[in-house]
């Protein structure tokens, strides 16, 4: 049974007059009116060790045993930094409880107040020494704030997709750093949607979702084929074409075309039958690139102009690219 201590988390008079409080005896019970004009809103829950089973989703979960790929309503995330925290909330990700550095609770007065007011006063914040959130993450955080979060039941692709013109696949990409980065391009430059392959990594893996600055609840995604590996690409790559998308496979192969005339043929005539009116991305893991049934299953092949004798680029790297050189932006 959590132990809540006298609460020391200030939130703004303003927040208080925007409707967080609901109810006379909510007010009486929760609230004290300080001088200055800021309020008292949260109670807090005091960790004297890491090993405390309160904060097992934080210390004694793998990232497999969070997902719960068998039952997903079930599953969990740990977002990690205010910023990310922020655009989950923003995006109506509910969260299940937060776990705060000490020196860090009034910087994160405004988001405890939203908390407060969409999911009520039982949501815990676990607060913790820096020393023992270094000791959970293995390293200093900048802005010291984890928190433990529900994950939703993704769409399907055809539900994803229906109004999409211009997606990425991301086919067995397994570093979460070039995952979040390829998110955080795909919202900056405007993609529609983003799949991800059976065996790619998961893009709420909290070193993801940090690298993406949140973006990964900006953008709509979900996986291609299920958790089916047999599946793809055959039935992925047909059922993009069933969707109505051209796929174009980036990768160095002795057909490939230039970006300069993929994006020709996107800017061309609708009646001119070289026209893409729906443009799939799709991109391979580091090292091997796309796989040869993904290349010899998609509609063309697309390559990036390169100096230097350098014959490739980081996949984050050439997804950036591309998605600005599909985007329509360069005459913004």
């Amino acid at each position: 049974m959590p132990i809540y201590t006298g609460v020391r988390v200030q939130v703004p008079l303003r927040t208080q007059i925007s409707g967080v409080f609901m109810t006379p005896d909510f007010l009486f019970s929760r609230i004290r009116l300080h001088g200055s004009g800021w309020w008292d809103v949260m109670h807090l829950v005091h960790i004297d060790s890491i090993e405390d089973m309160q904060i097992a989703e934080y210390t004694h979960l793998t990232e497999l045993q969070l997902r719960n790929r068998l039952e997903p309503e079930k599953g969990v995330f740990i977002a990690e930094s205010p910023k990310v925290i922020t655009r989950a909330l923003d995006a109506g990700v509910e969260v299940k409880s937060f776990l705060v550095e000490e020196p860090w609770l009034d910087g994160m007065s405004d988001t405890f107040a939203f908390v407060d007011a969409h999911w009520g006063p039982d949501i815990p914040v676990y607060v913790a020494t820096p020393e023992q959130l270094k000791r959970i993450t293995g390293y200093r955080l900048h802005r010291g704030a984890l928190s433990a979060m529900k994950r939703w039941t993704l769409p399907s692709v055809r539900e994803l997709c229906r109004d999409a013109t211009r997606i990425a696949v991301m086919e067995n990409i397994v570093d979460h750093t070039n995952v979040g980065a390829i998110m955080r391009s795909a919202a900056a430059l405007n993609i529609d949607a983003v799949l991800l392959t059976p065996s790619c990594a998961d893009p709420l893996y909290r070193r993801a979702a940090r690298v993406s600055m949140g973006t990964v609840f900006q953008v709509p995604w979900t996986r291609i084929c299920d958790d089916d590996k047999s599946t793809w690409p055959e039935q992925g790559v047909e059922e993009l074409h069933d969707l109505g998308f051209t796929t174009a496979a980036m990768a160095l192969e002795h057909d490939s075309i230039s970006m300069s005339a993929l994006v020709s043929r996107l800017h061309a005539d609708p009646q001119d039958p070289r026209h893409i009116g729906k443009l799939a991305l799709i991109f391979g893991t580091e090292g091997d690139g796309l796989s040869h049934r993904t290349i010899a299953h998609a509609d063309l092949t697309v390559k990036i102009a390169m100096s230097h004798g350098v014959d490739s680029l980081n996949v984050a790297a050439s997804s950036a690219v591309a998605f600005w050189a599909t985007s329509g932006m360069q005459a913004e």
